[in-house]
């Protein structure tokens, strides 16, 4: 495309709506119909049997509590695995808490069931992780022994990753997949956290985190809105490790907007549009809902992108309630307040991203805008990805007050002049293979 058509094209696709072609790959769109709401539902129904998954509730008991419900979770990803030709493998990753003084009270057992899905390329070191929490409770966050289903929170995230790696164990991707349901969510992001250590520790190379949590209910108290039609996706501006001089080259570029996980909850829209029908990925602009947190936050506060994502409407009568009626108004987090179809594309969503980001080349290498001169047009330059085979880049434009990428021009260089100035907009680029599967978003950095 010479520059003037692109200038052309550019100004007619930033200015105008036009239309939008969807092209799915057909990898990807066979396993997001796999998805089963009654599978989910299945998995929901056995959890809330155990009980309570309390953190601090039994390890031993073989029916009821927190020790069964991982044992079970496991045992569920060692059935999947069989199908796997030997790529996936599963186990309780377990650390002993020690009393402190706020949630945790007496030295206690803390275990995240996981399963690995070890990636086909041996030179691609890319993990994807998706995760929900196991743990439940009721009123009083400490007591572990009355009944706390705990069905929606989070059973209905633990499910979407128990049935993600159903599906998704069958096909090989050449990166590495996590599936993990985290204890210890509601003592404060317990099970996250030592994951997420675990993983800054040992130099994991996590591209991408996915945190599934409250993800069923489609109607909210209060408003009494109902709505099966949206999911949120929570997302940081950028880390708490990005001080110094990347902070003030936030500030300098004003890439206040374009830290890696709003990068990623970008990508979530994009992709869980394109393969979900009949569902609108809505994209929040803070890191969770007010005053409150979720497991994606230690990995934010390592540096890594990471995304919480949840239903539209909470419904706060069936959100950390012991179980009672009072006045006709049942209280509780019990299976019969969800709905699996909702639960089901919000699932989808998760395995498009994933797939999707699985099977695509790695982002593209020291990307640059020139800057050595004033110019109104914009130079691009990038290298290649370290892993994975890039046909081709895409190269993203939007207008410094839209929420997201307004265009993507293709070219199968390493550099681009786009004739719009740097002034009025953002640009980043991805790699993309001749699947259509893109990379992550990179925004670029100066060059000179």
């Amino acid at each position: 495309m010479n520059i003037l058509s692109l200038s052309v094209a550019l100004a007619l696709g930033l200015s105008a709506r036009s239309q939008t072609i969807i092209r799915r790959d057909p990898v990807i769109e066979g396993m997001v119909k796999q998805v089963s709401a009654d599978s989910l539902r299945a998995y929901v129904n056995t959890l809330v049997s155990f009980g309570t998954r309390h953190t601090m509730s039994s390890t031993s008991d073989k029916k009821r509590g927190i020790g069964a419900a991982r044992g079970w979770v496991v045992q569920k990803f060692n059935e999947f695995a069989r199908n796997s030709s030997g790529r996936m493998s599963a186990f309780v990753d377990t650390t002993t808490l020690q009393p402190d003084g706020r949630r945790v009270d007496v030295a206690t057992s803390l275990g995240n069931a996981m399963a690995v899905l070890k990636g086909t390329d041996p030179n691609d070191d890319r993990v994807y992780i998706i995760s929900g929490h196991l743990d439940s409770r009721v009123s009083d966050v400490m007591n572990r022994t009355a009944d706390a289903p705990g069905a929606n929170d989070d059973g209905s995230g633990t499910a979407a990753v128990i049935e993600c790696a159903r599906v998704m164990s069958r096909t090989p991707f050449p990166a590495t997949i996590i599936f993990v349901a985290v204890a210890g969510e509601e003592q404060s992001l317990l099970g996250s956290t030592f994951l997420a250590n675990k993983a800054r520790t040992e130099g994991w190379n996590i591209d991408a985190m996915l945190n599934n949590d409250i993800m069923s209910s489609n109607n909210s108290s209060e408003t009494n809105i109902i709505d099966n039609t949206r999911l949120r996706v929570f997302s940081e501006s950028f880390s708490t490790t990005d001080t110094g001089r990347i902070l003030q080259n936030i500030r300098n570029l004003g890439l206040e907007n374009d830290g890696r996980s709003r990068q990623l909850a970008r990508y979530v829209k994009e992709t869980g549009e394109r393969y979900v029908d009949n569902l609108e990925v809505v994209l929040v602009y803070r890191n969770d809902r007010f005053l409150r947190g979720g497991d994606h936050t230690p990995f934010v506060n390592k540096g890594y992108a990471a995304v919480r994502l949840t239903e539209m409407n909470e419904n706060f009568l069936h959100q950390h309630q012991d179980l009672r009626t009072v006045k006709d108004t049942v209280y509780g987090d019990l299976a019969a307040f969800m709905d699996f179809e909702y639960l089901r594309k919000n699932t989808a969503v998760n395995l498009a991203t994933l797939a999707n980001l699985a099977l695509a080349p790695a982002m593209p290498q020291e990307v640059r805008v020139d800057v050595r001169n004033l110019t109104n047009s914009t130079l691009l330059s990038w290298k290649a990805p370290k892993n994975g085979r890039a046909a081709g880049y895409y190269v993203l434009v939007r207008e410094t007050t839209s929420p997201v990428w307004q265009r993507k021009v293709y070219t199968t260089d390493t550099t681009m002049r786009l004739p719009i100035s740097k002034d009025h907009y953002f640009f980043a680029v991805q790699a993309v293979d001749a699947g259509g599967h893109e990379s992550g978003a990179v925004v670029p950095g100066v060059g000179r």
